[in-house]
Order: structure tokens, then sequence, then C-alpha cells
């Protein structure tokens, strides 16, 4: 696979697929990674292989040195299917990422059934955004 890069690398597209307790799992697609996706188990999980693929094209730069406790390795390619009109089953969501800086993301998350967005400072606040739109969809559903 060539190098990627640009603009629309910043771009996570996210489909969560299961909901349940604070702990989701589904789908994630960059135009970074290799093949067509990658699937999470957790949010620890899809954020750590994020955070791993953007240090791989060094795009968006971090601005901080990392710490670990234990050695890095790769993520493992994905197989899921292009992104195009894909939705999740419980939400849909589009990260841009506009900086990484204070150890963080900083951007925007789309809400695409909801039709909201909003700036998050911190992974932190994007977590919590993503919850409340997902605990907001439960409540529509119940």
């Amino acid at each position: 696979m060539g190098k990627v890069s640009g603009e629309a690398c910043r771009v996570i597209h996210l489909y969560v697929d299961t909901y349940e307790s604070g702990s989701m799992k589904g789908r994630w697609y960059n135009p970074g990674l290799a093949g067509a996706g990658k699937t999470f188990d957790s949010m620890v999980q899809f954020l750590t292989e994020a955070e791993n693929l953007f240090d791989s094209m060094n795009f968006p730069q971090s601005f901080e040195a990392k710490r670990r406790f234990t050695a890095f390795q790769g993520p493992e390619t994905g197989t899921e299917a292009g992104c195009e009109n894909a939705k999740g089953m419980r939400g849909t969501f589009v990260i841009r990422i506009l900086f990484r800086q204070h150890s963080s993301w900083q951007g925007i998350v789309t809400w695409i059934e909801g039709s909201g967005e909003q700036a998050f400072r911190s992974v932190l606040e994007m977590i919590l955004l993503i919850d409340s739109a997902l605990n907001c969809r439960r409540e529509d559903v119940e």
C-alpha cells in the first residue's frame, strides 16, 4: 500500500454495533488502514489502535513524546467492507481529529443519526459525547 496522507487521514468513521452498560463494540475506518477497516471490542482498543495508526502515519502529528509501560505492537489488519453508506447498528459517528496535543485529541465528532455535531477538547470529552448520543438513542428505542 502506498503512503497515505492528507486531510482525509484526520477522519475516522466509527460504527457502533452494540452498546451495553457503557461498553461499545463495532467497526472503524480510516484511509490509512490496510484493508477496508477494523473491528473493536472496546473503546480502549479502538483508541489504542487509532493512536498507533496516527503515529505510524505521523499525521496528525503528536505534540508530545509517548510514555509506555511495554513495547509497541502494531495493530492487525481489518477485513470489514468499505465505509460508503455504512451504518452502525446502534450509532454512526464521524470523528475529525484536528490536533493531538496535551496527550489527547482535539476535534469534531458528528453523530449521523442525530444530525448533531460537537467540538471536543479531549478524548474523554469525545467519549462522553458519543456515550450521551448512544444513551439518547437507547431511550428512543425503549
